[in-house]
């Protein structure tokens, strides 16, 4: 009897889109042994890509405050089949999962859906995922779903560049390489070669032995952590706690704050994360063997 395999992504750019169905194709290159099938996540009012410069800040204070938006509902096949897994791709937004994933889950459709099941999650990111995917671990517990594995493919150009090619991407809608910066994203051999992360996937599937395919994950490549970029994170997360409840309060003067906000967050990026590099490096051999341990947390599936 085949298995049931369900794909759940949001995807603008088709970046995601690439790097799931890429995970996917183990499963896909087996139709005797598995079904497996797609669902887009669709907004009822989507929002537009390339991203007006005005809209891309203005949906700071909803994507980190977490505030959904309404979805078309799943297919009725969807919602009334019972999946043996779930690859579950989703982009981070202002350091938390975006807008249309966080409507999933909050949509009442994810229950259905997820109760029971055991899902692995997928992310394509600038560089900063992983406090992202600590708050994605409180949905997916609350939901009941069973958290085996998790792979996080990143831009692996240094943190001013990839800010720089990311703006360039979601503004214009220019990827590829231009002038002195590089292109935008994810590598295409890196996503090319994630089909890997599903061939391991697909073996401790088949071997009833995802228990441990985590660390098998980890061995192959599939995480890494910089502890850097954590400790920008956790900065960031204050900070925006700060700025979102102010601009979500303040709605009069939600404009002015927005264009206050667009300056603050440059000036992090370019004068205050710089900063915190350096007390980074200063401190490292005194929080040597926290950060490892850290680490190894980040790098696992189970949530403190």
């Amino acid at each position: 009897m085949k298995k049931n395999i369900l794909v759940i992504y949001y995807s603008q750019t088709g970046q995601l889109e690439d790097i799931v169905r890429t995970v996917a194709k183990p499963f896909e290159a087996q139709k005797e042994k598995y079904d497996v099938t797609y669902y887009n996540i669709k907004l009822k009012e989507d929002f537009p890509f390339p991203w007006p410069g005005d809209v891309f800040f203005n949906t700071f204070p909803e994507s980190y405050l977490q505030i959904p938006k309404e979805i078309l509902p799943p297919s009725e096949e969807i919602l009334n089949k019972k999946y043996d897994l779930i690859l579950f791709g989703y982009q981070v937004w202002y350091l938390t999962p975006s807008i249309p994933i966080i409507s999933f889950l909050k949509s009442g459709y994810a229950e259905r859906i997820l109760k029971d099941t055991p899902v692995v999650t997928i992310s394509g990111t600038r560089n900063m995922w992983m406090l992202s995917q600590e708050k994605l671990k409180v949905y997916l517990r609350d939901l009941q779903a069973k958290l085996v594995g998790n792979i996080a493919l990143v831009d692996r150009h240094d943190n001013y560049t990839s800010v720089l090619t990311i703006l360039r991407w979601l503004t214009t809608g220019q990827k590829e390489k231009s002038g002195m910066l590089p292109a935008a994203g994810v590598s295409d051999e890196e996503i090319t070669g994630s089909v890997k992360y599903g061939e391991i996937i697909e073996r401790y599937f088949n071997n009833s032995d995802l228990n441990n395919l985590q660390p098998e994950l980890v061995k192959n490549g599939a995480i890494e952590i910089r502890p850097f970029l954590v400790r920008v994170e956790k900065v960031g997360n204050k900070i925006f706690t700060v700025w979102s409840n102010l601009i979500i309060k303040k709605k009069e003067k939600r404009p002015l704050l927005i264009k206050f906000f667009k300056v603050y967050l440059m000036a992090a990026i370019w004068i205050i994360s710089p900063v915190v590099l350096v007390l980074h490096l200063l401190t490292t051999p005194i929080f040597w063997f926290k950060r490892q341990k850290q680490k190894r947390y980040l790098q696992g599936i189970n949530l403190k």
